[in-house]
């Protein structure tokens, strides 16, 4: 290679480097490179040259660092000049009506990159071209962004996070005009832009002029008195919040939601959430957990615990890093936390925003144009619950971009979507956001839990009464570690030819008959008349659901953003089988006949779950 360095051997990666050299301007990620180059460390120069990160339908997410497969300024910028190109080739009006652009508190000073820094440098690629940008001058939640592109009306939105990943990663999350997450063929043509406008554009690089533009914007106030506005439609108790006497903590883990929790709790005249003191400001180091994810359960909650203990508080409110997700527990009567999964809660939520619903539309005909959505590895509860009161229950695939542009489009018919969730503590409660919501779900939470005190009633308590009118829905949730793609390809393949016999899927496990399979990677569902699945298959994922004779339904896939091959299991019972403890065992003996049968961790050499 030049000045004096020497090649690789791999021809396209030398490319690669060369190329990388010669556009890159952040001096640490190209002295890193260069230092790289000049020791001849091979591994590490594969590392972040061999593959480009991939422009899926989440965006990007990967660690921050030097090279095409890392988050750095420069796939940054041509990140941003590809999605630009693709706007202005799909959207006539964008140079009228601009895009939004939102960003966690994310750094990695080794290389120098940050959110705020990623997002200045996609707000000055924008502004290079004469496209109007609304630039937040703060870090703000991830609904924030879609909450700004259907207010404002504007033609797409970024948000720069990595939302509960590891501390070194980052992410650049895209919305499309109709204020949802982008889905298919969209990720196919931004990527194609981007692979054809590689080089930096001369204004690219700078932020400095870019920030003094006139066609810059900060929304930042607007937004934030809009959106408190816009959620106080979904408070309908105000005068039992004013009197409530109810004790809440709340942390932000480390993220942006701290400031923001406090406001929606204000704008439902709900008394302040205690603040969780070390982990309330903004850290891109989390310093007080070992992976910022409130999913993790109770490790990310203990000092939470710790300071509803102190001051007496019954409840924890728990959001990720970028405040589009909420965890809650509760203190049993036994001294205990229970920590809700995604599932409880979204029956919970489901339960009480179809009721305040109720209370407002007295009109009978009027449930007929409702509607609740939630993805096809969530609990079926809503499906219960919309059976027995009457409005209507759809299911996705996984993902918020799905129940987001579903919603979008039911809306279009004039119809209401008053709910959608999925398993991984995402809900959508109201339709001013089009994504998951941990801010309004935070406060509509608060609003529920106000009330149900006024009757003395826990939400364990309430669970289990939802449960024992609609029927039990109890779920169980995991996932192997799998870092070869060749052995999640051939267990999944197995299933696909089970006993040897091609295209044939098992018809029992263990003991469990199978009544049905549903193939999402190739497109086959063996309840539908055709066998053609109704919902959109994509052979690039993996992903296969089970449906049992006893009432038990199994989804096995691979995760888009981890080394993961996720099962979600959950059995299904009529209204008036209450007997908790026979449907717990029934569905850990399920659960145990999958693993042993169908993921086989022994052969598979398959790492379970860190405990």
């Amino acid at each position: 290679m030049e000045n004096g360095m020497s090649s690789t051997g791999d021809a396209q990666l030398d490319q690669s480097i060369r190329q990388w050299l010669q556009y890159d301007k952040n001096p640490k990620t190209k002295s890193m490179v260069q230092d790289m180059v000049k020791e001849g460390n091979k591994e590490a120069l594969k590392k972040c040259f061999s593959s480009r990160m991939e422009f899926g339908t989440a965006g990007l997410r990967a660690a921050m660092g030097p090279g095409i497969s890392c988050m750095n300024d420069l796939t940054i910028i041509q990140t941003t000049q590809g999605f630009c190109c693709y706007l202005e080739q799909s959207i006539g009006n964008l140079k009228e009506r601009g895009v939004v652009i939102g960003y966690d508190a994310r750094a990695h000073p080794p290389s120098g990159g940050s959110s705020k820094r990623f997002a200045s440098l996609a707000a000055a690629v924008f502004i290079s071209r004469g496209v109007p940008v609304h630039l937040f001058s703060d870090i703000t939640p991830t609904p924030f962004v879609p909450f700004t592109v259907s207010h404002l009306g504007l033609c797409a939105g970024i948000m720069v996070t990595a939302s509960h990943n590891p501390k070194q990663d980052n992410g650049y999350k895209v919305y499309w005009e109709n204020g949802a997450q982008i889905v298919t063929p969209h990720d196919k043509g931004i990527s194609k832009a981007i692979m054809e406008n590689l080089e930096p554009w001369p204004e690219s690089w700078n932020t400095e002029e870019a920030l003094k533009s006139t066609l810059l914007k900060d929304p930042y106030q607007d937004i934030n008195t809009e959106y408190f506005k816009a959620i106080q439609k979904h408070c309908h108790h105000r005068e039992i919040n004013k009197k409530s006497e109810v004790k809440i903590v709340h942390t932000s883990v480390h993220g942006v939601g701290h400031t923001f929790v406090q406001s929606a709790f204000k704008a439902f005249d709900l008394r302040p959430p205690y603040a969780v003191e070390e982990q309330k400001d903004p850290d891109p180091e989390f310093p007080t957990v070992k992976y910022p994810n409130p999913e993790e359960g109770e490790g990310v909650l203990t000092l939470s615990f710790a300071l509803a203990e102190k001051e007496g508080a019954s409840v924890v409110l728990a959001n990720d890093p970028d405040a589009d997700r909420l965890a809650i527990a509760e203190k049993q009567e036994s001294g205990q936390w229970r920590v809700f999964s995604g599932n409880e809660l979204g029956a919970l939520l489901g339960w009480w925003i179809f009721r305040c619903w109720r209370e407002q539309n007295s009109d009978a005909a009027a449930v007929k144009n409702l509607y609740m959505l939630s993805s096809t590895v969530s609990s079926k509860i809503l499906r219960a619950i919309a059976l027995k009161e009457g409005f209507h229950f759809e299911e996705t695939l996984t993902g918020f971009k799905w129940m987001g542009n579903r919603a979008r489009d039911l809306s279009d018919q004039d119809k209401t979507v008053l709910f959608a969730f999925e398993e991984a503590i995402g809900y959508m409660c109201s339709p001013s956001v089009l994504d998951k919501d941990g801010v309004s779900a935070a406060a509509i939470a608060g609003e529920m839990i106000s009330f149900l005190a006024t009757k003395k009633i826990s939400l364990s308590q309430q669970l289990t009464t939802i449960y024992e009118e609609y029927g039990y829905h109890i779920s169980k949730n995991s996932y192997f570690i799998c870092h070869d793609q060749a052995v999640i390809r051939s267990l999944f393949e197995r299933l696909r030819n089970y006993g040897g016999t091609k295209d044939s899927y098992p018809t029992e496990c263990g003991r469990f008959a199978i009544d049905a399979v549903r193939d999402l990677t190739t497109g086959y569902d063996s309840n539908q008349p055709d066998k053609k699945a109704v919902l959109p298959t994509s052979s690039s994922s993996q992903m296969i659901t089970f449906t049992f004779s006893n009432g038990g339904v199994a989804t096995m896939r691979t995760s888009g953003t981890e080394p993961k091959i996720k099962y979600y299991t959950e059995l299904c019972a009529p209204p008036g089988n209450s007997d908790v403890p026979h449907l717990k065992k029934e569905l850990d003996d399920l659960v145990d006949a999958i693993i042993e049968n169908f993921f086989e961790p022994d052969k598979n050499k398959l790492q379970p779950k860190p405990q």
